[in-house]
């Protein structure tokens, strides 16, 4: 058997984004009355798409979000990315080291994954194999987004290995039949976010990039 196809989850794997568009969300939804914390959202919406996030929040009864809400939140969140973004800590050196295809499967609007990746220095690993749950009828954790990547780069479910910080993303490449390794690098709760995404799925967990490399090697059939 070949090398594997490796797809990547772009925000808290690639780039660490989440911090970020968490506090963009909380400042925003501040301003219509509604207190959550950036905690709080990323507790609930870890992995997320943005559809279904505002979908959630606007069917919770709170206040009624304003028509042009997610057109605020996502231009506020592309200028801090611009601004602040950086990449995970040794992102480049997993992405040199790690031979064969690699592609990003993420929640996010593909601009953010574009500028996410253009900011970090990212890109180049990836162009154009760049996918967004925007393209697909279910977001994470449903199965939808993984097998699009696996129809559009003509591979089986089987020869992907998939690299997820959420359960969300972990549960959507299981369902997918996929192999994937959980990523707990960019959480404050290492030990408590390994826990939840070895029971999502993940056969394996790492906090540091620098060891995806044997984790891949040593997943059971390559």
């Amino acid at each position: 058997m070949g090398r594997p196809v490796v797809i990547f989850d772009c925000n808290g794997v690639l780039v660490d984004s989440e911090p970020i568009v968490f506090a963009v969300l909380a400042d925003a939804l501040s301003r219509i009355g509604i207190s959550l914390s950036a905690t709080e959202l990323t507790r609930q919406f870890h992995g997320r798409r943005p559809a279904d996030v505002f979908g959630t929040l606007a069917r919770s009864g709170q206040r009624t979000l304003p028509l042009d809400f997610p057109h605020t939140v996502a231009a506020d969140t592309l200028r801090r990315l611009r601004a602040e973004l950086r990449p995970v800590a040794h992102a480049a050196h997993a992405l040199t080291w790690i031979r064969g295809p690699k592609a990003v499967a993420s929640s996010s609007p593909i601009d953010r994954v574009r500028i996410s990746l253009e900011v970090t220095g990212l890109l180049r690993y990836f162009e154009p194999r760049l996918f967004s749950a925007s393209e697909t009828a279910r977001g994470k954790p449903a199965p939808d987004l993984f097998l699009l990547v696996a129809k559009r780069l003509n591979v089986a479910p089987a020869e992907c290995v998939v690299v997820e910080d959420s359960v969300a993303g972990v549960a959507a490449a299981k369902a997918a039949g996929m192999r994937p390794i959980g990523f707990v690098g960019s959480s404050p709760s290492e030990g408590r976010l390994a826990r939840d995404l070895t029971a999502a799925g993940a056969r394996s967990v790492i906090a540091d990039l620098r060891a995806l490399k044997s984790a891949i090697v040593e997943l059971r059939g390559w």
